[in-house]
């Protein structure tokens, strides 16, 4: 595995982290979960800065966002219950065949 990926990969765990702890932190008014969200929010936009030196930023951002919102939404499923309907798993399809396209087809993404 190539270093920026790794960095991308870290990002966007640290982001799901962060983001799927904003609901446990309750408008930030319980201190654990609102330290998951500040550092995780931290972690994930440092490794992106290290990303972008390698991988442009339209493509990382889109792999990022994409890979992002649907492990949140895996997150809320299990954790919260949240569990997308139909309409919403065929499009998160479409977000990950997205994010398939660019890194298989894409000649922007240099490493």
């Amino acid at each position: 595995m190539k270093l920026p990926y790794l960095y991308l990969g870290i990002a966007i765990v640290a982001e799901v982290a962060a983001t799927s702890a904003l609901k446990a932190s309750a408008q930030f008014t319980k201190l654990w979960p609102s330290i998951v969200v500040i550092v995780g929010y931290g972690i994930a936009f440092y490794m992106l800065t290290l990303v972008l030196e390698h991988i442009p930023v339209g493509v990382s951002y889109a792999i990022w966002s994409g890979l992002g919102i649907v492990l949140v939404a895996i997150v809320g499923a299990l954790v919260y219950r949240q569990v997308p309907d139909p309409a919403a798993m065929i499009g998160m399809g479409l977000i990950i065949a997205g994010v398939v396209v660019i890194n298989v087809f894409s000649k922007t993404v240099s490493t």
